[in-house]
């Protein structure tokens, strides 16, 4: 099994050493998280619902801090877990880590899993990997095969790893310089993207380009990740993963209802429903939770008191089936997410998945977003991309034009064709989805005139 005491480190990007301060470098870990620029751009990044509207709904950026508060309680419960159970086998430093900074860990790590998704939600992601799909006759002879299966299956987690680790052109090494065991708990799928395959929970996507390779290894073997392969590159799960997955199934499951009763998508009687079922179901107090309704007269409040109550319950359901789990989980061999092993034994789960699906997910208003900002990103990608990819004796003054709107933290001019397509994505896929929109109704024509 697994040797609990190597699971950590406080080992950062960028050869950074531990200092001495008032805050551990786990706690570190979330305030360079909290006062970084990605995470501040979430805020304005598509959640499931169009942003902004007349009913404030969650964004990234709000949904982020609420699976960190969720991950949070799922860090404490599990780190007191380790500590009672194993105690003979861990070091003093161990069981302080276990207690008193697994918690801030798999916070920090859930304040950042998403931090390496585009604007628009999903169909961002869906742009950018179609956009290299669909030119694949023009371009796939200028990349490495591994190059290549990077741009076509582009996803937000490998991103996050570069978004987090990267160097970009004028600024500090080892990009927000954070301790390799919370970039190891956000790596939910530790492969490259050649070795994605689908029924297989750590492969169904990759989770590092091949620029970032090197870094991803040092990583893994600095928190002893299981490796499972070297060719192609394959890692089991660090224990901590599921911790974070649990904490985002969780709260995406939940508050997307909660959201869609706001806007009137859902009904209070059927939101109230779904939620008092699965409260039940849990065989938690429902007495006390009838009583607290009867007081409640207003609906979003009555919402938000059972959304609470079904978040503590799924809370506990998942450190339970962790603990039940967790000789596979050092393993690496749980083939089921927590929430999912759950959800096939709770009927009212899998309804409210079922009616997320057709009544929310598939949504007029949803629907409209994804396509609007698949086009957005497409275009501006289609923008950017062939002038950067030209060589100098075949760029043309509009191509000229066109790559002066690339600020020059994302311009690799030395780099291979690889990296300045990777430049291209960080600036693209960094954008909120009002950023987003602005530049691309700018290169069209379609908003003409001077603005800061």
């Amino acid at each position: 099994m697994t040797d609990l005491n190597h699971l950590f480190t406080n080992q950062r990007t960028g050869n950074h050493g531990a200092t001495s301060a008032s805050r551990t470098d786990f706690q570190r870990d979330f305030d360079r998280i909290i006062f970084s620029s990605a995470f501040r751009r979430l805020q304005n990044k598509t959640q499931v619902f169009p942003l902004p509207g007349s009913v404030f709904v969650h964004n990234r950026l709000t949904h982020s801090l609420e699976v960190s508060s969720v991950g949070r309680s799922l860090g404490n419960a599990v780190g007191e877990f380790i500590v009672n159970n194993f105690e003979k086998e861990l070091g003093e430093d161990s069981k302080s880590f276990y207690l008193h900074n697994l918690h801030n860990v798999i916070a920090a790590a859930c304040l950042c899993h998403d931090v390496g998704n585009p604007a628009f939600g999903h169909s961002g992601e869906d742009a950018i990997a179609s956009f290299f799909d669909k030119n694949e006759k023009d371009l796939k002879h200028k990349f490495s095969e591994k190059e290549w299966a990077d741009l076509v299956n582009f996803e937000g987690n490998a991103n996050a790893i570069r978004v987090l680790t990267n160097q970009q052109i004028g600024k500090d090494e080892g990009g927000t310089q954070l301790t390799f065991t919370t970039l190891a708990s956000i790596a939910k799928y530790p492969c490259e993207a050649v070795a994605k395959k689908k029924g297989v929970i750590h492969r169904k996507k990759f989770g590092f380009f091949q620029n970032e390779k090197e870094t991803f290894l040092e990583i893994a073997r600095s928190v002893n990740i299981t490796p499972e392969s070297d060719e192609p590159t394959i890692f089991k799960r660090h224990p901590f993963v599921w911790l974070v997955e649990a904490a985002d199934d969780i709260c995406y499951n939940i508050i997307d209802m909660e959201d869609a009763h706001r806007l009137g998508i859902v009904s209070t009687l059927d939101c109230e429903n779904l939620f008092f079922e699965l409260i039940k179901s849990e065989n938690q107090n429902t007495k006390r939770v009838e009583e607290k309704l009867s007081i409640l007269t207003n609906p979003n409040e009555r919402i938000s008191y059972l959304r609470a109550k079904v978040i503590n319950a799924l809370i506990n359901k998942s450190i339970e089936i962790y603990q039940k789990n967790f000789d596979k989980i050092l393993d690496g061999n749980l083939d089921k997410a927590l929430l999912d092993i759950y959800k096939s034994e709770n009927k009212t789960l899998q309804e409210i998945e079922s009616f997320s699906i057709e009544k929310i997910y598939g949504h007029k208003a949803v629907v409209e977003i994804e396509n609007a900002g698949y086009n957005v990103m497409y275009e501006l990608l289609n923008h950017f991309i062939q002038p950067i990819l030209k060589d100098k004796n075949e760029i043309k003054s509009y191509d000229k034009m066109a790559l002066k709107l690339l600020p020059k933290q994302f311009v690799y001019e030395h780099g291979s064709d690889y990296q300045k397509v990777l430049g291209v994505i960080d600036f693209v896929s960094g954008m909120t989805d009002n950023f987003a929109t602005d530049l691309y109704r700018k290169i069209k024509g379609i908003d003409i005139g001077m603005t800061m």
